[in-house]
């Protein structure tokens, strides 16, 4: 069962060439063209499938700065302040709010961690509340059960992953870019070693500076030019509930069950980090890079099956610019949800939050998580590759935070201030990646 998304109608006629392309229509790539939009470039935005509909409508929607990186905090900062600006910018409703987001819990060890992110974050100008057991039990009252502690972040929030992609796509065409759905970007030609022009199953579209913030399908499309970009994706499995549920938290995350108010009034459901690891031929070929990673989740995370390897997103194989391509093929991500995490997520929310026992499920789906070996995004041009900008990686933090990376992108491309230093998100820090080494085409 897909994500709940608003579709939209976009561009018809792709364009000759543009200043800029970008590839992909998640939140990343629709954010970076709007503030490429915004500032008089000329902008054209290529989605293989609809605008948001694989990660970006398939996650919670928290827009935190909560328990973030150090290195991304700053992105996360700015990204909350964009968020406020967007809807007045764009005259439509992209469902954000700063609610705040409530994190309860029992653990000792993790009230410690969460208070140690508390005093950093202080010196980081960001407010974060602990909550002492009566304060949290308070905040928490919905589940009827008295909590050692937690945490409140005021100044964070939510926004609508149906909606807010869509929404921006609908910003890019207003400020004068265009944007094309079921348009998938087979390749790149250069001349005199850089970026010259995107081909897609369309057309081909001059230009000088590509931006590819194709999620999930980032490093098979960079495997085509002989670049090594060490990523790898879980499935993850969610599911919502209809409007009905009272006196819930806007937000809430405990060690059973994150729960999030959509903004229909009903509630998404999802159990943190809880994921299905299925084999594909590029996790094979990764494997040391996130063996440490994968161990440290090893509770949370489960061998799945080939859906990974047949949906042909982490393919090692080669493809041809004048025929189609896995993109094409697999035109939306839509994995298979697990039925067992499924019900156990059920379970346990109703167990934890009584009000949700009388309220009908309303959707189920899954959605597959890139991430880095680090957990932080790769942003930034390749130096192998001039005119070609990567921003993929997001490892699950990459709704909140999209907003930021899109004006830094933008920043770096028309060589303005980087809203936050770009340089921590360089591709090139990875282990095993081979960004400066890029074979003939």
């Amino acid at each position: 069962m897909p994500a709940p998304l608003f579709e939209i109608e976009t561009s018809p006629i792709l364009p000759d060439r543009a200043d800029v392309v970008v590839i992909g229509g998640g939140i990343v790539g629709v954010s970076a063209a709007y503030y490429l939009a915004r500032r008089g470039v000329t902008v054209a935005l290529v989605e293989k499938g609809r605008i948001g509909a694989e990660q970006s409508s398939r996650n919670w929607g928290w827009c935190r700065q909560q328990n973030r990186d150090a290195r991304e905090l700053p992105m996360a900062t700015e990204s909350l302040s964009l968020w406020d600006r967007l809807a007045g910018e764009i005259g439509e409703d992209l469902g954000f709010r700063r609610c705040g987001l409530l994190y309860l819990s029992d653990d000792d060890a993790q009230l410690t961690a969460w208070a140690k992110w508390r005093d950093f974050a202080v010196g980081e100008g960001v407010v974060t509340h602990m909550l002492s057991s009566e304060e949290a039990s308070a905040r928490g009252s919905a589940t009827g059960k008295r909590w050692k502690g937690g945490v409140f972040s005021p100044t964070d929030g939510t926004a609508d992953t149906a909606r807010a992609a869509p929404m921006i796509a609908r910003g890019i065409i207003a400020a004068g870019g265009s944007v094309h759905q079921f348009c998938a970007a087979r390749g790149l030609e250069t001349m005199g070693g850089r970026v010259s022009a995107v081909v897609t199953e369309k057309g081909t579209i001059r230009t000088a500076t590509v931006i590819h913030a194709g999620g999930a399908w980032a490093s098979s499309f960079l495997n085509q030019y002989g670049i090594r970009f060490p990523q790898s994706a879980v499935r993850q499995s969610i599911m919502s509930v209809s409007p009905g549920a009272t006196g819930l938290p806007e937000a809430l995350h405990t060690a059973e069950i994150s729960v999030t108010r959509r903004s229909n009034g009903g509630y998404t459901l999802a159990i943190s980090g809880r994921a299905r690891v299925d084999p594909t031929p590029q996790q094979l070929r990764y494997a040391r890079q996130f063996v440490p990673m994968f161990l440290r989740r090893w509770r949370s995370l489960a061998i799945g099956n080939l859906e990974g390897w047949k949906s042909g997103h982490e393919t090692l194989a080669r493809w041809k610019l004048d025929a189609p391509t896995p993109m094409e093929a697999m035109r939306i991500l839509d994995p298979t949800p697990d039925p067992r995490q499924i019900a156990e997520t059920h379970a346990r929310a109703q167990r934890l939050l009584p009000g949700l026992k009388s309220v009908p499920v309303a959707a189920r789906w899954a959605g597959y998580i890139d991430s880095t070996p680090d957990g932080v995004p790769a942003i930034g041009e390749l130096a192998g590759l001039p005119g070609f900008i990567l921003a993929a990686g997001f490892s699950g933090h990459g709704f909140g935070i999209g907003p930021g990376a899109g004006h830094m992108i933008a920043d770096i491309v028309t060589g303005a201030k980087p809203i936050v230093d770009p340089r921590p998100y360089r591709p090139e820090r990875l282990e095993g990646s081979a960004f400066g080494k890029v074979a003939e085409f």
